[in-house]
């Protein structure tokens, strides 16, 4: 198409949008206009689709409800541009800067193209062409509600963009940038966040089940309400995020038996079942002043876990991890903890000490047993005023953990390691002797 052709479809169309005599709609479908000047142009509602829009300028052009199915987009630069409504399933918009873009409620799906040849040589078929966004510049942009199902965004820039209610199912973000990226209420089931960078960003009430986020940074990131279930966390840096997930997220299993606890636990165990949670993927759950006490939670990941002011005196904890977990508060007296991975989690204010056992009768028998933490690693832990008096902490590793103001009097600490700790105002037992086996 020459310059000329171009300027005169552009004109039509401008009197046809102001229903002007002698104007009509723009149709540019399989138009070549690769690396025009489109900067500023009015398209709205225009036909594009399958044009060869490659290289142009189409920096703050009004495309708002355009039809660009198909088309190709690729190295565009399209800053401010108005796409509100386009369609642009099937697009190939790979490396494009769409920089403060107006994409809202935007199609940018996959899309079904008729082709020649796939039937057989000179046949017809159909083809299903996803949309290649990957190494596009989103950055400021508005993606509110847009439709980015299946879409390829490897390595976008999405830095701040608006994201509010976004369809992401099944698209690929590997090695996405999306720093304080707002994806509240998006929908990203089943999507590949792999390596993703969502430092600072929003993703409240967001829909990440089965959504794969292994080795993303998550720091600072918010999560409050976001459904998880199923989604791989693996590597991931959630330091400082609001990662709380409550029991409904989680599967129908988990809810089942927590319920049932809380039965057996209000009803003195006539109702009910005691709860077993072995190797149970509780990362991140929000059970701040749950009474879980009793319950089987051996091998459970609780990794990031909101416990706070919980009661859970007598569980079975052992070989779970407990990694950057909050109990502050909590009550964990006889519990058994061996083995257990508790680096960086927050005990401050808790009781980890021994319990009276109590007969039948209820009432105390006057044998104590004490919290077990044999072999737990709590390394970069916070312990501040902590009660871990008589618990057996032989063998546990409190290397650069903060122990200021707690009480391990009476406790077990042979062959612990305190290498770097805190113990200012620490109440501690006299060193064991080593001549004692």
């Amino acid at each position: 198409m020459t310059p000329h052709e171009l300027v005169a479809v552009l004109e039509k169309h401008e009197r046809w949008l102001k229903n002007k005599s002698g104007g009509s709609r723009a149709n540019l479908t399989m138009a070549n206009m690769e690396g025009s000047n489109l900067s500023g142009v009015n398209l709205a509602q225009g036909k594009l689709s399958g044009a060869n829009l490659s290289h142009c300028d189409l920096s703050n052009a009004n495309l708002s409800t355009a039809d660009l199915f198909a088309a190709h987009l690729t190295k565009a630069d399209m800053s401010g541009c108005n796409l509100y409504r386009a369609d642009l399933r099937g697009a190939h918009m790979r490396g494009a800067k769409l920089k403060r873009a107006i994409l809202k409620e935007a199609d940018l799906r996959g899309g079904a193209l008729l082709y020649g040849g796939q039937g057989g040589k000179g046949g017809k078929g159909l083809d299903f062409v996803r949309s290649d966004l990957s190494g596009t510049d989103f950055d400021d942009a508005s993606l509110n509600n847009a439709n980015l199902s299946g879409a390829d965004l490897t390595d976008v820039s999405m830095n701040g963009a608006d994201c509010e209610g976004a369809l992401l199912t099944g698209a690929t973000l590997m090695r996405a940038s999306m720093k304080s990226c707002n994806l509240a209420r998006a929908d990203l089931r089943g999507s590949n966040l792999s390596g993703v960078n969502l430092q600072g960003a929003v993703l409240r009430d967001a829909n990440l089940t089965g959504a794969m986020l292994a080795g993303a940074n998550l720091r600072n990131a918010d999560l409050q309400g976001a459904k998880l279930e199923g989604a791989d966390l693996a590597g991931a840096d959630t330091t400082g995020a609001n990662l709380a997930r409550s029991a409904d997220n989680f599967s129908v299993q988990i809810q089942q038996a927590l319920h049932s606890h809380y039965t057996w636990i209000n009803t003195n165990g006539t109702m009910g079942a005691r709860a077993d949670l072995t190797g149970a993927d509780l990362s991140h759950i929000d059970l701040t002043g749950v009474n879980l006490s009793g319950a089987n939670l051996k091998r459970a990941n609780l990794s990031g876990a909101k416990m706070r002011e919980a009661l859970l005196i007598m569980c079975d904890i052992s070989e779970a991890v407990l990694a950057e977990a909050d109990f502050s508060g909590a009550i964990l007296d006889g519990a058994n903890l061996r083995g257990a991975n508790m680096d960086g989690v927050r005990l401050d204010g808790a009781g980890v000490g021994w319990v009276d056992i109590k007969g039948p009768d209820g009432q105390p028998t006057g044998r104590l047993w004490a919290a077990n933490l044999t072999g737990a690693r709590l390394t970069g832990s916070s312990c501040v005023r902590t009660n871990l008096r008589g618990a057996n902490l032989s063998d546990c590793d409190f290397s650069n953990a903060n122990l200021t103001g707690a009480i391990l009097s009476d406790a077990n600490i042979r062959d612990a390691k305190f290498t770097g700790a805190n113990l200012t105002g620490a109440s501690l037992p006299p060193p064991p002797d080593p001549d004692d086996d």
